[in-house]
């Protein structure tokens, strides 16, 4: 069953950040357990609406990531539920001593959210240019990792989470993104979305890159090749069951993702192939590269993140 998309490829009229700050004040309304944590960013993320309504369920514990950590997991042991936010790099890589020990190791029931993932993070530039958070994610044992490609899943994701125990990571842009889904949809742990069929490839992506699988796969189309399109929204755990039947069926892989190719969704579906069913794949991504300053669209051409990039890569592909 092919899952409800758009395919006009429009942009949002809300912004990811505005989804959010809605979704989590809505929740905060619902239950004061409910506590989001910001290392001063409510205005970037637009959780000052949270602070104006509900001051009482708000915390900025200032540019102090690892601390902030630290507060969720106090919070979290009196059974309360942290939802914690900032730049993806700071909530991973600059915190994830404490991520790991104080939220996974003593498992504990921590929401992080990271915006401005990957490319996303424009003119902030390299240093807040997060390519490895999903790599590290994974690496906790027992945490749920998810890249949310429009605002109708972040909202979801928001909700879903909010009522489940345990660390879950949502990464995400701040901005407006291309709409994938219609209202009503949902997003289950563990699963792909199946945007697309065909059975000559199978392209998965996740985040900004799903948009440029759907567009690739219209040019894919056009010449004619008929690409299957996933949308990968669950990095951990991965949905195995639907990459080993579309590689059986298609025969080739080509994954895209706003990330390293090193330990995020690629390495993932690598993993899933070479112990299940061995096939051609070729991996989209930043490859030894660090971030720098620049619009999305520039810095999706400079790392090869295009629908154009998973073209080239699926015609390569399907000549093994």
């Amino acid at each position: 069953m092919i899952e409800s998309a758009a395919t006009s490829y429009e942009v949002e009229e809300v912004e990811m950040r505005q989804a959010y700050a809605s979704t989590l004040l809505e929740l905060a309304k619902q239950n004061p357990n409910i506590i989001a944590l910001e290392a001063d960013l409510m205005s970037s993320i637009s959780t000052n609406k949270i602070q104006g309504q509900i001051p009482n369920q708000l915390i900025n514990c200032g540019i102090m990531e690892a601390n902030m950590m630290g507060i969720a997991a106090g919070l979290a042991l009196t059974g309360k539920i942290p939802f914690l936010h900032t730049f993806a790099q700071f909530a991973t890589r600059r915190a994830f001593d404490q991520l790991f020990v104080s939220g996974g190791y003593a498992r504990l029931n921590l929401k992080i959210l990271g915006s401005d993932s990957g490319v996303t993070a424009e003119h902030n530039g390299g240093t807040h240019m997060a390519f490895e958070d999903l790599g590290l994610l994974r690496l906790i044992p027992n945490a749920v990792v998810y890249e949310a490609s429009d605002s109708t899943m972040l909202s979801y994701l928001l909700r879903k989470v909010s009522v489940e125990y345990g660390v879950h990571y949502i990464r995400t842009m701040r901005k407006a993104a291309v709409k994938i889904y219609t209202s009503g949809e949902t997003f289950e742990e563990g699963k792909g979305k199946l945007l697309r069929e065909g059975g000559d490839v199978t392209i998965i992506a996740s985040g900004i890159m799903v948009a440029e699988a759907l567009k690739a796969a219209d040019i894919l189309h056009n010449n004619g090749v008929q690409a299957t399109v996933i949308d990968m929204y669950s990095i951990k755990p991965i949905d195995k069951e639907l990459i080993i039947k579309y590689a059986k069926k298609t025969g080739a892989i080509v994954t895209a993702e706003n990330h390293n190719v090193i330990g995020g969704l690629g390495s993932a579906v690598a993993e899933v192939l070479s112990e299940h069913c061995p096939v051609p794949l070729r991996r989209i991504g930043v490859k030894e590269q660090f971030g720098q300053v620049g619009k999305t669209e520039y810095l999706k051409e400079v790392y090869n993140l295009t629908a154009r990039n998973i073209v080239e890569c699926v015609n390569e592909v399907k000549s093994y």
